[in-house]
């Protein structure tokens, strides 16, 4: 069964969730700071972690960022702000999901059913999956690697899933719903901003000119497309 990381300095939360968690049948590991977050992250094989936003020491932003740094592993973001604002910065900093407190347990469950879904198959498939390749970007499904111009570059696990399902299918428009269900999940609660940002992310770490991307391309009032060939005028976004 999938082992999970839960951190947040409200250590009452932090029972709920693990014995919810357990008794769905999963392995749990608790923490309760930022820096306790890395170092467990670091030392442990998690698959995935729940990590709340304002902690001791270094706050979830933080211990995410630093977590992106040395793995790929799912993260769910954990806060009591509902701002937009803050989800934005949550995913700019690598998290996968983000669910604001006080929650229903049975939506967190959900959440982590969908993540663990979505990157278990992603490993089940690994072995019948070859390299895609589109201009200067290169992906590996079975090393879940990414290239732009031959320098690898690092992906969150929404990102790669993203990608890959864009570069398979070069030309389909995907609107965000569709790309909700299919990449995050239909038991994913959020709104179409987490597509936006992911996109984001996806053209600043692999287009040349994000501002001006060859390949990941948005068909306005429909959504996002993986084009095959650069666009040879100045596109808009």
């Amino acid at each position: 069964m999938a082992k999970i990381l839960v951190v947040d300095d409200e250590r009452v939360l932090v029972k709920g969730i693990t014995f919810n968690l357990k008794n769905e049948g999963y392995q749990v590991e608790t923490g309760y700071d930022g820096e306790e977050a890395v170092e467990l992250a670091r030392e442990g094989n998690f698959d995935l972690i729940i990590l709340d936003l304002m902690m001791p020491k270094i706050d979830g932003l933080q211990a995410c960022m630093r977590i992106r740094e040395f793995s790929n592993v799912p993260v769910i973001m954990l806060t009591a702000k509902g701002e937009d604002a803050d989800k934005i910065m949550g995913f700019e900093c690598g998290a996968d999901d983000y669910i604001t407190k006080p929650f229903n347990i049975l939506e967190l469950k959900a959440r982590v059913r969908a993540l663990l879904r979505r990157s278990g198959a992603a490993v089940q498939k690994q072995a019948a999956k070859s390299p895609l390749t589109v201009g200067h970007i290169r992906l590996d499904p079975n090393e879940r690697s990414a290239w732009k111009d031959g320098v690898p570059v690092d992906l969150t696990a929404k990102e790669f899933d993203l990608m890959e399902l864009l570069m398979r299918n070069p030309g389909r428009v995907y609107s965000r719903e569709n790309l909700l269900n299919v990449v995050w999940g239909y038991e994913y609660i959020g709104d179409y901003r987490t597509v936006d940002v992911h996109v984001r992310r996806l053209r600043e770490k692999l287009e040349l000119d994000p501002a001006n991307p060859e390949y990941i391309r948005t068909k306005w009032g429909v959504g996002y497309y993986l084009s095959s060939r650069p666009v040879s005028t100045p596109p808009s976004k």
